[in-house]
């Protein structure tokens, strides 16, 4: 690591070549608790990986520091798991094992961004999802500090004993998937850890409503507030 190098350059000459929607401000975000919640121990939770492109700032932050594993979860659906819904727009259902699980089906993906940036994807890096992110994590150097887990976050968690510092969704936005995840996380999220949103009080009403109803008015987090122009976090109480 380049110590005379500003992060931000770092991040984004890293992020440069992997698909996605984070924004740079968000990414220094994500790197900057990485990094401060380190003292903490434990890992960091991201729901909802896509290609990498947040996945490897929050490598990048557990290297730095030396502290924790990234756990990355995601259905990871293949292009020909999408379906057009009824009004035009668009969701999946991705089959595992004997079992199929739906995205995105109550906010549901519209069809401009469907057609504008989620096919180019598939068209310029391949059809399968989880393999063109396990490529990002290994050219960029994180195979042995990210794990990915195709899957639902409540299976993930059913087989997780460790605690986390930090945990980002990015999950299905639908308010009651949002809930969802916050319930889990809460179950090994440590005090003074930190849960983060995407897509926070943008255009989301279900991220939106969960959390005001499961963060701001639980009493359990503190210093929460909107970092980026859809990024908000929250801080889990000591005393929680």
């Amino acid at each position: 690591m380049d110590i005379y190098k500003p992060i931000v350059e770092t991040i984004n000459e890293m992020v440069s070549d992997i698909p996605g929607w984070s924004p740079e401000d968000q990414l220094y975000t994500l790197y900057l608790l990485g990094i401060t919640t380190a003292k903490l121990g434990g890992d960091i939770l991201e729901i909802g990986s896509w290609c990498g492109r947040s996945s490897t700032v929050l490598a990048l932050a557990a290297k730095n520091s030396g502290i924790g594993k990234i756990h990355c979860v995601d259905l990871f659906p293949s292009l020909d798991d999408w379906f057009e819904n009824q009004d035009g727009t668009y969701s999946f259902k991705v089959r595992i094992g004997e079992r199929i699980y739906g995205g995105y089906s109550n906010q549901t993906v519209w069809k401009e961004p469907y057609e504008q940036q989620i096919i180019p994807m598939y068209e310029r890096y391949g059809s399968n999802l989880q393999a063109i992110f396990q490529n990002t994590v290994e050219r960029k150097g994180f195979s042995k500090i990210i794990t990915d887990y195709k899957g639902t976050t409540y299976e993930f968690a059913s087989e997780y004993n460790g605690k986390l510092r930090l945990a980002f969704i990015d999950g299905d936005h639908g308010y009651r998937a949002v809930c969802e995840d916050i319930q889990i996380v809460e179950k090994c999220l440590q005090p003074g850890g930190w849960i983060v949103f995407d897509d926070a009080f943008s255009v989301y009403e279900g991220v939106n409503q969960a959390i005001i109803d499961k963060i701001i008015s639980s009493g359990r987090y503190e210093l929460a507030g909107q970092f980026t122009r859809k990024c908000f976090g929250a801080r889990r109480k000591n005393n929680d």
